[in-house]
């Protein structure tokens, strides 16, 4: 019986350091054998571009010469939310004549911004219903039998 407790109090030690590990997410763009970094202004093209790099995670809205490759690391401790770690966004422009890389610039998580959310509503037109109306609402809204063959319930023959 003595022996059992030490066992017992060692297991629930080593389930609560394990406990204490996050959870590490891997997201978005992973760079395998070649890293954005490696693409140089003025030699590489589009097509060498997509031949190493992969198709990009996002272009840019209103040029099409811009190229964004975006990944992220996220750590997640047992029940809070979910923090980014690590962060790595590489815009690859191109020249508009040609398909030539002209920068390629790489921003991490430090170069971002916060930006606050607004959290008022936008007011809508109209009523908030009470519950006995929400209830209520219905009864004696349905309409009457037209005919004999209208019963509710049934189908009409098409």
């Amino acid at each position: 019986m003595p022996r059992i407790s030490p066992l017992i109090a060692a297991a629930a030690l080593a389930i609560a350091a394990g406990a204490c590990a996050p959870t590490i997410g891997i997201n978005g763009f992973q760079s395998v054998d070649v890293k954005p970094a490696d693409i140089v202004a003025g030699t590489d093209t589009r097509t060498t571009v997509l031949a190493r790099l992969g198709t990009p995670s996002a272009t840019s809205t209103f040029e099409d010469n811009i190229w964004y490759y975006i990944g992220q690391t996220t750590e997640k401790y047992t029940y809070n939310n979910a923090q980014v770690s690590q962060r790595s966004v590489t815009a690859i422009t191109f020249d508009e004549a040609g398909d030539k890389v002209t920068e390629v610039k790489t921003l991490g998580l430090e170069d971002g911004q916060q930006v606050a959310m607004n959290s008022r509503e936008t007011p809508t037109r109209g009523r908030q219903l009470t519950i006995i109306e929400q209830l209520l609402g219905n009864v004696a809204r349905g309409q009457l039998p037209r005919t004999e063959e209208d019963v509710p319930g049934q189908r009409r023959p098409d």
